[in-house]
């Protein structure tokens, strides 16, 4: 595993991120599974765990912290979301300070940490940044609780606000072979000090078709997510089965390597509840594409945005 400066914040994080959401935090999922997984990603050098109070229900934040219960967790950069939580089985909002204040509390008590290597705000609008806020999260700073703080989002506006307050000291966003128009938001974040996380990196599979590949419920599960909340990105995806044609690299490996080329990314944060294929993603650090295959990757992309 390779490493890269996480903008100026002083951390070093693994290219490779483990995403501690989705399928891998529902209750549906066995936790000894779970824990199996984060067993695996450690062993392979990564130390970008992200995840969020809404996750998986609400469930995930809390599994991480069981899951980490009892390990020297000082070399890790754990990453929560504050703003939204599950109420009645539904995700609400709520940006206010004292309610991002009790989160990252929260947070702290149920990963198990005394302090918080990254906390990240998920899917603000520009008016939840308010004065207050920021107040708030320089408090949480002062008192020891966080270490840097970010901003999840994949609206460009939001993005392109943040990276103008000096408060923020990373931004998440989701780029992929499929969101080539982020590379030059990517480029203004990074010239201006923040750490770059790239989320969705896998495009959620689309790439190879994968809602089209269901051997158990937690495919179905994805299938019926990417269909109902990404279809454009599906039917995109089909545009991309190059990636899986490469000669001595798969498919998601290809679509990594795409991600970890941009220098400006520190972290490319994947998910998955398969063993063989953690193994797989966790080996496409390091790797590159031929000049032949970026240009291909190109073509496309070009031909999908003057479509």
């Amino acid at each position: 595993m390779l490493y890269r400066a996480l903008g100026r914040t002083g951390l070093q994080v693994s290219e490779i991120g483990f995403g501690a959401a989705s399928w891998w935090g529902k209750t549906q999922f066995e936790e000894i599974h779970a824990a199996r997984l984060v067993d695996e990603a450690i062993a392979g050098g990564v130390t970008v765990f992200d995840t969020g109070a809404s996750y998986s229900g609400g469930n995930a934040e809390p599994r991480l912290g069981r899951v980490l219960k009892g390990r020297d967790a000082s070399g890790l950069v754990i990453a929560s979301k504050a703003g939204t939580f599950v109420d009645a089985g539904r995700v609400r909002r709520d940006f206010s300070p004292a309610a991002v204040t009790a989160s990252a509390e929260r947070s702290l008590k149920v990963l198990g940490l005394d302090v918080l290597p990254l906390l990240q705000l998920h899917g603000p609008d520009i008016g939840d940044l308010s004065d207050g806020l920021r107040e708030a999260l320089q408090g949480l700073k002062a008192r020891g609780l966080v270490r840097a703080l970010g901003v999840n989002s994949f609206d460009s506006a939001v993005i392109d606000h943040v990276i103008g307050l000096p408060d923020f000291d990373v931004v998440m966003v989701d780029y992929n072979v499929l969101r080539p128009e982020r590379e030059p938001l990517i480029a203004r974040a990074a010239a201006a000090g923040k750490g770059v996380l790239a989320g969705m990196a896998l495009a959620m599979g689309h790439t190879g078709l994968k809602v089209a590949r269901i051997a158990g419920v937690r495919d179905l599960w994805y299938a019926a997510r990417g269909l109902v909340r990404h279809r454009a990105d599906v039917m995109a995806g089909a545009r991309f089965g190059l990636l899986n044609r490469l000669p001595g690299i798969s498919g998601p490996q290809a679509a990594l390597a795409y991600v970890l080329a941009n220098r400006d990314v520190a972290c490319a944060v994947t998910g998955t509840t398969r063993q063989a294929h953690l193994v797989e993603n966790l080996a496409a650090s390091g790797l590159t594409l031929s000049a032949e295959a970026m240009a291909a990757i190109r073509t496309q992309q070009g031909a999908r945005l003057s479509a």
